[in-house]
């Protein structure tokens, strides 16, 4: 499973440097707050893990031992984006996970997922690029 929490966070990197290279469009007129909160709420009783982007672009990961479960910070200047995924194991089918980013306390992407038969669940609800 650290395995996969490591390649995760590899890919998130690389669609953070992907992504900033594209078009400012995506959120012109948009939110320019740089306060930003992960929220990770549901019923999935299994393992937890989140992968999620911090200011200054780093990637961390955390054993979540409790649902809801929040990260906030202030992104510094440098900081690409905002991004957060969740996975697990060791749930029952059609547990539930959702996942949120928050932007200057709006809502800027969100998804819930559902176990599998497996008792696994990956949540990814996308990235906030912000304006530039």
């Amino acid at each position: 499973m650290k395995s996969i929490l490591k390649t995760l966070a590899i890919v998130m990197t690389l669609a953070f440097t992907a992504v900033s290279c594209s078009s400012d469009d995506d959120n012109k007129g948009g939110n320019n707050s740089r306060d930003v909160k992960y929220e990770i709420t549901g019923n999935f009783s299994g393992q937890i893990d989140a992968v999620y982007m911090e200011s200054g672009n780093a990637a961390q990961s955390v054993d979540i031992t409790k649902l809801p479960w929040t990260k906030e910070f202030t992104a510094s200047a440098n900081t690409v984006g905002a991004g957060v995924q969740a996975s697990g194991h060791g749930g029952v089918v059609d547990q539930t996970l959702t996942v949120k980013i928050y932007v200057g306390g709006k809502v800027e992407q969100e998804t819930t997922a559902k176990a599998k038969a497996d008792g696994t669940i990956v949540a990814i609800p996308g990235n906030f690029i912000f304006p530039q």
